[in-house]
């Protein structure tokens, strides 16, 4: 029997990493436990007014947040606020599939502008890797707002 996961990251800003993650890969923030949301409703905002409304205190309303997948087939990722900055490279990391199927310079054009917008939204790039058939395909490192290592794949 197979088990579901959930990635989860430490961050020190669980909302705003979470909605950077949320763009990137095309997630949703999900409502509260028991709150139906209108179609246009702001999931974060309606979790700081349910955060309210059951007593949790101002100051420890950021401490987690979570993103899921609309259709399904991704895993959830969990965001948790931690007092520590990140010390050391990543020894797990997300390949985000940007160019699935691609081959060659069709490939690497597609990698170069997810990069683009994934930079524009407050990643960093740190190196590309050109295509080394037949063991590599070719793609990009990059870091995530907070410093975590991910690979455009």
């Amino acid at each position: 029997m197979s088990r579901e996961i959930q990635v989860t990251f430490d961050a020190h800003d669980p909302a705003a990493l979470s909605t950077f993650w949320r763009d990137a890969l095309g997630y949703v923030h999900p409502g509260p436990p028991g709150v139906e949301l209108p179609e246009d409703a702001d999931p974060l905002a309606a979790w700081q007014d349910f955060l309210e409304r059951v007593g949790v205190p101002k100051e420890e309303r950021n401490t987690r947040s979570a993103i899921e997948d609309p259709q399904g087939r991704g895993p959830r990722l969990f965001f948790q606020q931690v007092p520590e900055d990140k010390v050391a490279k990543n020894r797990v990391h997300l390949d985000v599939r940007a160019a699935p199927g691609l081959e060659g310079e069709e490939r690497m054009a597609a990698l170069e502008a997810e990069c683009d917008r994934l930079v524009a939204l407050g990643a960093r790039r740190v190196s590309r890797s050109e295509p080394e058939p037949p063991m590599s395909s070719g793609f990009i490192v990059m870091t995530d707002p907070e410093g975590n290592e991910f690979c455009l794949d």
